[in-house]
């Protein structure tokens, strides 16, 4: 899907350009500040103005530019146990989006990552954080909530809601949930780049425009470490996943 604007930047339009710096925006919140989970976001977003594999593939670098600056603040907090039990797991997952990356075509991906943006951004607004004790996991439940955080990372970057489904009953410390999300995420996005390139998802116009979009990456980590202990949570995600609702209630029109 084209932007019509007559103006055009390496090949995008304005409303690409405008829609693509606020995802990349949020996704930097979110991925330094709320472990991510809101990243959801940007692929559906940027799907408005463009086929949502082109979107993936420009996310990744920026993905990679933003686990760099997130690991650096978060690394030795993470639970090392639930790291070697989930990213086998996630490796796999991406195997799998791999092998079937020439059956998922645009509009596929479009009602697949519709329908996850809503269910996900449903699941979210009904949740309510209650304190307690840190629980064991299920190791089945992790190892499949893993594999699904590769499958659906590798098609939209839309690893957060699988793996919040396993990670946020745990009841981690807060440090502790941040870091071992982001470095978990980090290890995905550079499992991804080898895929990404025999598929030639790599391609010039799409690292000029993750290029152009880093600065914006940058400061949105700064500032999701900032405010990630001063902001409202609730009020932040219920924000978002009522805008992902709507981005998402969008990608299933256009694709019928």
């Amino acid at each position: 899907m084209s932007d019509p604007s007559v103006f055009q930047f390496l090949g995008f339009g304005p409303g690409f350009w405008l829609v693509a710096a606020l995802a990349v925006f949020i996704t930097g919140v979110s991925k330094s500040g709320f472990a991510g989970g809101v990243g959801v976001v940007a692929v559906p977003l940027m799907s408005l103005f463009v086929d949502p594999r082109q979107a993936a593939a420009i996310m990744l670098p920026l993905l990679i530019c933003m686990d760099f600056f997130s690991v650096r603040i978060w690394y030795g907090k993470q639970d090392k146990r639930q790291l070697k039990l989930l990213f086998p797991a996630t490796v796999i997952g991406v195997l799998i989006g791999y092998l079937l990356f020439d059956w998922l075509d645009a509009n596929v991906i479009r009602v697949m990552v519709g329908l996850l943006a809503i269910l996900f951004a449903l699941w979210g607004l009904s949740q309510i954080k209650v304190a307690g004790e840190t629980r064991a996991g299920h190791k089945g439940w992790g190892r499949f909530c893993g594999v699904l955080t590769g499958f659906t990372s590798f098609v939209a970057h839309a690893g957060g809601p699988p793996l919040s489904l396993y990670m946020l009953p745990l009841r981690l410390p807060r440090e502790t949930y941040l870091a071992t999300v982001v470095i978990l995420m980090t290890g995905v996005n550079l499992v991804k780049l080898v895929p990404y390139a025999a598929l030639g998802q790599l391609k010039t116009d799409n690292l000029a425009a993750a290029l152009v979009l880093m600065p914006l990456a940058f400061v949105g980590v700064k500032l999701g470490v900032k405010l990630q202990a001063r902001i409202n949570d609730k009020l932040f995600y219920r924000l978002i996943y009522t805008a992902l609702i709507l981005i998402g209630i969008k990608l299933l029109y256009d694709a019928f």
